[in-house]
């Protein structure tokens, strides 16, 4: 009957998508099996498109209407591949469910790194049973309970990674699973609950996915740049945990974090605030620890130093981080070689970026060291560099301490140059 028919056309169009979904590759493994990525290859998933829409009319007129029927149960392949896939499903439902990369009408060229409107965010909840399925949200707002935790005791994290254009046309994103670990860590501190990591990652890919047209093109050297954040959502009076919690992943696609790029850039040592208590959350990646440095921030840029180092907080006397990115310094080793040395401090935030540049140093031969490093230190260090998602690596030209100053050079260096461009290759 017709009816029959338009049934196993549905059912049909369901068991599409989820091939579709079973063709995406899997993770793979980077430097010493470490840093994991996330992989979109767009082209396979369109020849898929073709060639499973093809079996699925075939099927149909050979007449498997009766095991899609609905008074049968779905195959236990729809059924497992359904559950496996459902949150990376929601990528189906868009109007134009395979885009291109690259394929928004922006200047690639012209990105800084500020927030471009994109298509959609990925949004989750959390009420006490488990996290919700992810929707796409195409508004960019969140309606928010005026007693959210949120916003009155500060109950938030989130973290940062990129996803990248190849020169084969395919889209990467760099070691979700570790900025995962990261939030866990997080949101323990804070007393939130943790996505699992397949539930991060599959939201991470629908954001991907869904906005893959922002995806600067290869030559251009930029990224989309993916914010999940988490934050207790519910509203107390009281200085307790929230009962509700929302996760959201937004994307915007960006340049390089300074303006020069990789020119060296000036910097001062913080006085008069501190970053991070010893044995508060400066380990975490929670929002309070980057509005302490706003005022500070502002401060230094009208100065002409468009970035700050900050020292711990109880001493004064040993360099912790810079405001949004890691320390790494280069210097002769006691064996006669170099040395990446970067600070060891539970005050510091674990960065993904500088362990993988660590990984990178030592494949290069480096030796590597994480230990306290004096103020008196920096004098002896041949190049300086901050670290880290946003900044990937950024050499900076000299250090201002009070009436002091060491200087690191107006060019690049060479160690520098060379961790960025294997960073950049991978």
């Amino acid at each position: 009957s017709l009816e029959s028919i338009i049934r196993t056309l549905r059912e049909a169009l369901k068991l599409r998508i989820v091939l579709i979904l079973l063709s995406t590759p899997p993770r793979t493994n980077l430097v010493h099996q470490q840093p994991e990525n996330t992989h979109f290859e767009v082209s396979r998933t369109c020849k898929m498109r073709v060639v499973v829409a093809i079996v699925s009319c075939l099927l149909v007129l050979a007449g498997f209407a009766s095991s899609f029927s609905p008074s049968s149960p779905p195959s236990s392949l729809l059924r497992s591949a359904r559950r496996r896939f459902s949150s990376i499903a929601l990528s189906s439902a868009s109007s134009d469910p395979c885009p291109l990369p690259s394929s928004a009408d922006l200047d690639w060229g012209s990105l800084g790194f500020s927030l471009v409107p994109t298509k959609s965010h990925v949004k989750l909840t959390h009420k006490g049973d488990g996290w919700s399925d992810p929707d796409l949200v195409s508004e960019p707002y969140v309606t928010l309970h005026i007693g959210a935790t949120a916003l009155h005791y500060g109950q938030a994290c989130f973290e940062g990674l990129k996803a990248f254009a190849r020169e084969d046309g395919s889209v990467w994103m760099f070691r979700p699973t570790a900025n995962c670990d990261r939030m866990h860590l997080s949101a323990s501190r804070t007393v939130m609950p943790p996505l699992p990591q397949d539930t991060f990652v599959s939201a991470l890919r629908a954001c991907v996915l869904d906005n893959m047209a922002y995806v600067p093109p290869y030559s251009s050297n930029g990224a989309l740049y993916l914010r999940p954040l988490l934050f207790g959502s519910g509203p107390r009076i009281g200085l307790q945990p929230s009962g509700e919690y929302t996760f959201l992943v937004m994307a915007t696609p960006v340049g390089d974090y300074y303006k020069d790029g990789l020119s060296p850039i000036p910097c001062r040592v913080v006085s008069g605030y501190d970053r991070a208590a010893p044995e508060g959350v400066g380990g975490v990646k929670v929002a309070g620890n980057y509005v302490a440095d706003l005022k500070p921030n502002i401060e230094g840029k009208d100065a002409g130093y468009p970035i700050g180092l900050y020292l711990d907080a109880k001493t004064k006397s040993l360099v912790e981080e810079f405001s949004t990115s890691n320390f790494v310094g280069v210097r002769r080793s006691s064996s006669g070689g170099w040395s990446y040395v970067t600070p060891t401090s539970p005050s510091v935030l674990p960065s993904i970026t500088n362990k993988s540049l660590m990984a990178l140093a030592e494949d290069m031969g480096m030796e590597v060291e994480r230990r306290d490093i004096r103020i008196e230190e920096l004098g002896e260090f041949e190049e300086v560099m901050a670290v880290g998602t946003a900044v990937v690596v950024t050499p900076i030209r000299s250090i201002k301490v009070g009436d002091d100053e060491y200087v690191y050079g107006e060019e690049t260096g060479e160690w520098t140059r060379k961790l960025y461009d294997r960073m950049r290759r991978i």
